[in-house]
């Protein structure tokens, strides 16, 4: 939770550093304002919150708006109308009351999401990750040429790319036979090892350039330090993506 908490502040920090003139003009690479991103943020908390004290009742929206573009669709003109300043202080007040409702939840606890139910561990990691993929972003194409400094806070995110990779195979319509183990260095020579240990199915480089790659910030081309090992490890390094 503490990672989570430090992941959005580190997004929060980065947006400060964007003139309020320029929040409708610049655009990160999705093509997005960040006027746009903000009030996606304070919707996707919307949401969130909703999944955590109010029993889901929000993601009948899925149907009615058309599934997930719909939803990113209307997310993004939440803030039409509100000023910069406000909007991301919608943002800050609406991802406050999901912390406090993670706070109370016990890591197992179900949420429901629209993709089926996860742990309320699970939920908070999705939430990390949402906040620094969208950092990444903001780091790149608005900020500065330099990338934001990688934290041992990838671990979270080397962890739940590994997890997403069933709802990856399934989603591209491939068996996974769960075989795939991965083996990243992090930050400060730290080693993260997730799967089966005696698996001939490995994937292994560096956490930075994994958790990119998964969130599609790379391609797996363009990460030299990712290595694989066995047709299943490829296919996966090929389908890895935390997009839910």
């Amino acid at each position: 939770m503490s990672d989570l908490v430090a992941e959005e502040q580190a997004l929060d920090q980065l947006l400060q550093r964007i003139n309020p003139r320029d929040w409708h003009k610049k655009k990160i690479r999705n093509g997005w304002t960040i006027h746009e991103l903000v009030s996606y943020l304070s919707e996707s908390e919307r949401y969130a919150y909703n999944a955590l004290a109010e029993g889901g009742t929000a993601l009948a929206d899925f149907d009615t708006l058309g599934g997930i573009d719909g939803i990113r669709k209307k997310a993004i003109r939440v803030g039409d109308g509100m000023r910069s300043q406000d909007i991301i202080e919608v943002w800050r007040g609406a991802r406050a009351k999901v912390i406090e409702e993670l706070f109370r939840a016990k890591p197992t606890d179900r949420i429901p999401t629209f993709i089926g139910t996860m742990s309320a561990r699970t939920f908070a990691t999705a939430k990390l990750v949402e906040a620094w993929s969208f950092a990444l972003e903001v780091d790149e194409t608005i900020v500065s040429e330099e990338e934001i400094e990688d934290t041992l806070r990838l671990r979270h995110i080397a962890w739940f790319a590994w997890a997403c990779l069933p709802y990856a195979f399934s989603k591209a319509g491939v068996e996974y036979d769960g075989s795939v183990r991965v083996e990243v260095m992090g930050p400060k020579y730290s080693k993260w090892v997730f799967g089966p240990t005696d698996s001939d199915q490995l994937i292994r480089g560096q956490a930075a350039d994994w958790c990119r790659v998964a969130v599609g910030f790379i391609q797996p081309e363009d990460a030299p330090t990712i290595k694989t090992e066995g047709d299943m490890a490829a296919t996966a390094l090929e389908l890895v993506n935390v997009e839910l």
